[in-house]
Formats: C-alpha cells, structure tokens, sequence
C-alpha cells in the first residue's frame, strides 16, 4: 500500500488519520480542514477548484453553506500552516478558480519507532521481571506523584482558565446600502476578516466565524446569546453603507458581557475591484483589532471583579 504520510517544509501530514505535525509537535487541525489539506496535498501544484474541495468535504450533502464552510477551512488551515494569504508558502488562491497547493511535497513511510509496539520480553527472560518489593515501590511512589498533582490541580482552578486564550467571534457584515449586488462584497469582506484575524492570532485569541448564529439578519441576533453560546468573550460587527460616490465599511469591536466599544474601525472605498478591497480592508481591521484584543484579554481585572 502506498504510503498516506507527506513531508513538506516543516510539517508532516498523514492523510489517513488528518494527524498535522510542524517539527514533530502535533499541530491541532480539525477533521474539514484536514479533508481540505489532503485533497490539496494529493493534487499538490494543481489547482484544485471549490467545487471539488467542496464534494471531497461534504459529498452531496445539501444543507451545507459550503462557501463559508470551505472559507472556514482554509482560515483554519492558513492559521495551522502559519501561512500567509497575501505572500503564501503552501497554499495559493487562485481568484475565481480554487486553491493550489505549491510547496514541494515528499511522501514518505511511516516511522516503526513511533507507531509499532516492541514485542514483550520473554518471561524466561531476568530482565524483564520485576522482584515484588521493587514493584510494590513503583507504585507507591506513582500513587504519591498522581494524588501531588491532583492536590496542585485542586487548589490553583483559576490557573487552566487563566491560559485559555479569549474567543473572538464575528457577526456577518450588514449590507445597509441598498443595492443587493453589495451582499457579495460583504460576505466576502466577511470571510477575509475572519481569515486575516486567525492569521494574525498567533495562539492568543481564537477566532469563529462559521457559526449559523452569526450569520442570522440583523434584526435576529442578540449578542449577549451570541457570546453565551460561543463562549467569546469578543464580538466583531460589521456595516457596509453607502457614502456618495464611495462605499463606506465600519467594523466594531465590541467586549462582551458588557458590550464596551473597544475600537471602530472606517474607511470608504470605490468598489472597482471588490475581491483587492475586500482584502485591502480585511488586512486593515484585522491589524488594528488584534493587538487590542491582546491587550484588553490581558488586562488586570478589577478591584470588584478580583473580590467576587
């Protein structure tokens, strides 16, 4: 059987079991963005089209959104690659065509040492025996190391919250300017604000922008729900309005539970080429939120808060 695990720059894939390792560390990759990756890397300097990554994901299934599915996908495969869309080392858009996987790709067998168990030894055998006093020992002293760290673990609960990193969730972009042709432009500026804030996440926020909740009409959402049932403790709104002779963007960035305005971001634009604006303007917001979200996430709380 050829072999289903493939070396490229750092990383190493096995398509099989969607397993993403950069330098030996296993890199969490959920299982549509592994489907994505393996059927780039089996077409690696083709261009893939959509349409195909779309039926390798999800077949023939009907109730999927699969522009925002795959949108997702390749944010989340982007952001596991730390690859950069505007200068990419393994994954190209191809504007209106798919995507082209682009790094050199070697497949290579799998490794005996890490995933083959060695035979057990004989019992006939000195070395393999442990003298009873010696095992009643061993398992004192692991007795002793699991209840220390369980003692450690009871009395610091705040210490595995402390180190979960915020979640920032981002609301579809409303198209207030009247002109339907203009939704377009706003799901897309969507999907690339969502894309660029991953990549620029480096492990300190999280980022959602798939969820059903989020892409509810305006008039629909709540977004004390909204951030309950994320999780986020940061939501990003989004308006594209009318301004004259220019199309004006405003994206705001809002902290949650108590729905404090942290930054708004605006610009106005001519949309001559909606796709070179949508990534113009994604760039921008996500340069201007994200080290605040940084900072605000790491903000020392409040007298009233610490002694609650």
């Amino acid at each position: 059987m050829e072999p289903s695990r493939f070396r490229f720059g750092l990383y190493e894939f096995d398509a099989a079991t969607r397993a993403l390792r950069r330098e030996g560390v296993l890199v969490r990759l959920q299982a549509q963005p592994g489907q994505v990756l393996a059927c780039l890397i089996e077409h690696a300097g083709r261009v893939v089209s959509r349409e195909t990554l779309c039926t390798a994901v999800w077949g023939d299934a009907t109730f999927v959104d699969f522009d925002s599915g795959l949108n997702f996908c390749m944010s989340q495969l982007r952001s596991a690659l730390k690859d950069d869309s505007a200068e990419p080392t393994y994954i190209r858009t191809i504007p209106k065509s798919g995507y082209q996987f682009i790094a050199p790709v070697e497949r290579i067998a799998g490794l005996a040492s890490q995933e083959q168990v060695s035979a057990p030894a004989s019992p006939s055998s000195s070395q393999g025996r442990l003298r009873p006093r010696t095992l009643v020992l061993t398992c004192a002293i692991v007795v002793v190391v699991v209840l220390a760290l369980v003692g450690a673990y009871k009395f610091r609960p705040n210490q595995a919250a402390k180190h979960e990193p915020p979640i920032v969730a981002v609301l579809r972009f409303d198209n207030e300017t009247g002109d339907p042709s203009l939704t377009g432009f706003s799901d897309g500026l969507t999907d690339n604000v969502v894309e660029q804030l991953t990549s620029l996440s480096k492990d300190r926020y999280r980022v959602i922008g798939n969820a059903r909740i989020l892409r509810l009409p305006r008039e629909q959402r709540d977004l004390k729900s909204i951030a309950s049932e994320l999780h986020a403790s940061y939501v990003i709104l989004g308006q594209v309005q009318s301004n004259g002779n220019q199309t004006r963007v405003l994206a705001h960035l809002i902290r949650m539970p108590d729905q404090t305005h942290l930054w708004v971001v605006r610009a106005d634009r001519t949309i001559s080429d909606p796709l070179s604006v949508e990534s113009e303007l994604a760039q921008k917001i996500a340069t201007e939120f994200s080290p605040r979200v940084s900072a605000d996430s790491n903000r020392p709380a409040s007298p009233a808060a610490a002694s609650r």
